[in-house]
């Protein structure tokens, strides 16, 4: 008697591919951010091996192998906050947005931390990463929270009002700091430390003070993955799958907010993560958000650490501004994932 073979689902092969190729690639991505810390605490103005590294992990390093190895973990720390935070920021606002080129700076994030941190420094006194990270937050947030409140005043939700918003605020409080800064020549050698970007010469209480806004944020993210693509397919196929998109594009730009204000507080504007990360990872794992999100904080810290490392060595026994790597670096993953991006507008 002839034996007859069901072939299974079309849809169930491609699936399993799928599933298998995004475990592969998680695995690459967790192997990079793993060599990425390793470097972070083993390259600096005095190199150190991965068996001295393991020696102070273990309690039996040299003195002064122990305190230049454990003077690298707050940047190290920092660098993965400020690189998740950024890169999911900015997946967030090109989600919500609909728009490839959106990144946290439309915000007025930048423009509010630096208006505060200028505010502090020329009136208050404050100086130092953990003085000014206290006035950067709030200025960060309320410049968020100001944008979001004008560009969706009279119950709009357009992105075009809130970039407007963004740009508005970001010029007028450009042109405050523009005009303390050039009457204030200290409160200037302060802040272009601050304003080009640095994991160096922070500690722990920096870290500790931004680490719960930005976990709110990274939470709030994740669970909003499926409205984010709903909110993709446009806001009428969104209403009629179920979704709320006035409800989603407010969430995602409060987690939005909530990340890149914790991460410029800590370690300053840093360019570029929040722009190129979300490009790299659609190129990498495709259009659901909730792997974009994944993924994103991930690759973000990678790449900010990794930029750090190469500041750190190239200019021994100075250190480059990681803010100032970032760009070289940025720049041509950014060009590579435009270029993989085929017949998309």
């Amino acid at each position: 008697m002839a034996t007859t073979t069901v072939a299974p689902p079309s849809g169930a092969g491609t699936s399993r591919t799928g599933t298998a190729r995004s475990a592969f690639l998680l695995l690459l991505v967790l192997v990079a951010l793993g060599a990425a810390l390793s470097a972070s605490v083993m390259f600096g103005s005095r190199g150190t091996s991965l068996g001295e590294v393991a020696d102070v992990l273990t309690g039996h390093a040299d003195p002064n192998v122990t305190a230049i190895v454990e003077s690298r973990y707050p940047r190290t720390l920092l660098g993965v906050l400020a690189g998740a935070g950024l890169a999911v920021a900015g997946t967030l606002m090109q989600g919500v947005s609909r728009n490839p080129l959106a990144e946290p700076g439309l915000l007025g994030i930048n423009a509010g931390a630096s208006a505060t941190i200028v505010t502090a420094t020329a009136w208050f006194g404050a100086s130092g990463a953990t003085a000014t990270m206290w006035w950067a937050l709030p200025g960060a947030l309320l410049a968020g929270v100001l944008v979001h409140i004008v560009g969706t005043a009279g119950g709009g939700s357009g992105m075009v009002r809130l970039v407007l918003a963004g740009a508005v605020l970001s010029a007028v409080l450009t042109a405050y700091i523009q005009a303390v800064t050039l009457s204030k020549p200290k409160v200037f050698d302060s802040y272009r430390y601050w304003v080009v970007g640095a994991l160096g010469g922070r500690d722990f209480d920096v870290l500790w003070a931004v680490l719960p806004f930005a976990a709110v944020g990274l939470v709030i993210a994740l669970l909003l993955g499926p409205g984010l693509d709903t909110l993709a397919l446009g806001d009428a196929t969104a209403v009629a799958l179920g979704s709320r998109p006035a409800r989603t594009r407010t969430a995602g730009l409060i987690a939005a907010v909530l990340l890149s204000a914790a991460a410029t507080a800590a370690v300053g504007p840093i360019a570029f993560v929040g722009l190129a990360v979300p490009h790299v990872v659609r190129a990498l794992v495709g259009v659901g958000f909730r792997k974009q999100i994944v993924f994103s904080a991930l690759l973000g810290p990678t790449l900010l650490l990794l930029a750090d490392v190469v500041g750190r060595v190239v200019m021994r026994p100075t250190e480059l501004m990681v803010g100032v790597v970032t760009a070289f670096l940025g720049a041509p993953a950014l060009l590579v994932a435009v270029r993989r991006m085929k017949g998309t507008a």
